[in-house]
């Protein structure tokens, strides 16, 4: 029997699709004599009696297996200790369920010797039992080195640019083969690790970053066919393969022309998240998408009015923007490339204020330092990065859609 688990915090109800959705691409790919699959499913007091019975209902149909874990209620008092150890964390866009994944070999019953971890944004596109056939020996995990999915990614670890963890060590947690007997007995050592991404403020990837703290030296590394991100398999021009397919950071669109966004609808289509209920949200958020853009025109009619234009663009931006706003020469327009160019359009917004309207498009510029200074968003500048389309080379962010369905 091949055990893989799931974390879930679903407080709204629309995060169990993509659950679903891997679930079944790892029952569908998956040559064994039937049952041979349990999905355990760690999740809170949030899930929805609707969406448990998805679950069940798709495991049923499937001739596999799932089984529920309300870790709030089961693991209340460990819960508790680990955020009591993360006493800071709270002022951060921390997602609870990061933390379940520590709490799997307490919840799993104890004749479970090993485990396949997954996220639930992943897309199982190779036979599921190859993972699960690793041999981990005496190694404590399994996981993909994430200089093997992206030489960049361990950087993005302040752990590791800070020089406490190796870059050649480091791993993803979003895929792994995980030895239970091994684990049960590191539950302080993980404690430890949760007290230390505290003290170094190391919030940003925390369950990543304290599985590497502990673990690194004692983990399998596997190869990167078992966890590869979309979003760089896209960058590269890569085809579909054989492959655990994470789609993080949006990663996933309604585009169809785009064979990783196709995949990953055609495995959630076959789900029992895909009904009329589904369209009917999609159709709903389509026409709030619509009535946005009807007041975003009308407010910029207003906002308009009586008033000439000004520009400021980072140099990247140059010529996307003049293209766009079809800028003419005597329209003053403003290179934003240092403190010095800064000052300089604000001086400019605080001489013509009432008289003109301030396009700027840089990508991360601090719009807030405007609004201390003392402007208007809408009446004095605008973002104009939200004015570029598909001709320039930006894609409709359809993310947003795909969740509410």
């Amino acid at each position: 029997m091949i055990h893989i688990c799931f974390a879930l915090r679903d407080e709204v109800g629309s995060f169990a699709k993509f659950a679903g959705t891997a679930m079944l691409s790892a029952f569908e790919n998956n040559f064994r004599p039937l049952p041979s699959i349990t999905v355990h499913l760690l999740h809170t007091g949030t899930l929805t009696d609707d969406n448990r019975e998805k679950f069940s209902y798709l495991a049923g149909r499937c001739n596999q297996r799932v089984k529920f874990y309300n870790v709030d209620e089961l693991c209340a008092d460990k819960l508790a200790q680990m955020m009591k150890l993360l006493p800071d964390i709270n002022e951060t866009r921390f997602n609870k369920a990061a933390l379940y994944k520590f709490l799997i070999p307490s919840v799993l019953p104890t004749k479970i010797s090993k485990v396949i971890y997954l996220e639930p944004n992943v897309i199982v596109n190779l036979d599921v039992s190859e993972l699960w056939r690793v041999d981990l020996g005496k190694k404590i995990l399994g996981a993909v080195p994430a200089a093997d999915i992206a030489a960049e990614l361990p950087a993005q670890d302040k752990a590791v640019t800070d020089g406490l963890l190796k870059p050649e060590d480091y791993f993803s947690s979003g895929v792994m083969l995980m030895n239970l007997e091994l684990l049960r007995g590191a539950e302080e050592k993980i404690f430890d690790g949760l007290k230390f991404a505290n003290d170094q403020k190391y919030f940003t990837l925390v369950d990543q970053t304290v599985l590497n703290h502990c673990f690194a030296g004692q983990t399998l590394k596997l190869p990167a066919r078992f966890s590869s991100f979309v979003r760089i398999a896209r960058g590269r021009k890569e085809s579909v393969e054989k492959k655990i397919y994470c789609y993080t950071a949006h990663s996933l669109q309604l585009n169809m022309n785009d064979p990783f966004n196709a995949l990953w609808l055609e495995y959630f289509s076959k789900t029992p998240w895909f009904d009329a209920a589904a369209l009917a949200n999609l159709y709903a958020s389509f026409q709030q998408v619509h009535v946005r853009l009807k007041k975003s025109m009308t407010n910029l009619t207003i906002a308009m009015n009586g008033k000439t234009r000004g520009f400021c663009a980072t140099p990247n931006y140059v010529d996307d923007l003049k293209k766009l706003f079809r800028v003419r020469d005597n329209e003053e327009f403003i290179t934003l490339e240092n403190q010095s160019s800064l000052k300089k359009l604000i001086d400019a917004m605080k001489k013509s204020r009432g008289k003109k309207i301030f396009f700027i498009m840089a990508q991360g510029f601090p719009l807030s330092l405007l609004s201390k200074a003392g402007f208007v968003f809408g009446a004095d500048y605008l973002n104009a990065l939200e004015f570029l389309s598909e001709e320039q080379g930006v894609s409709m962010n359809s993310y947003p859609l795909l969740h509410a369905m």
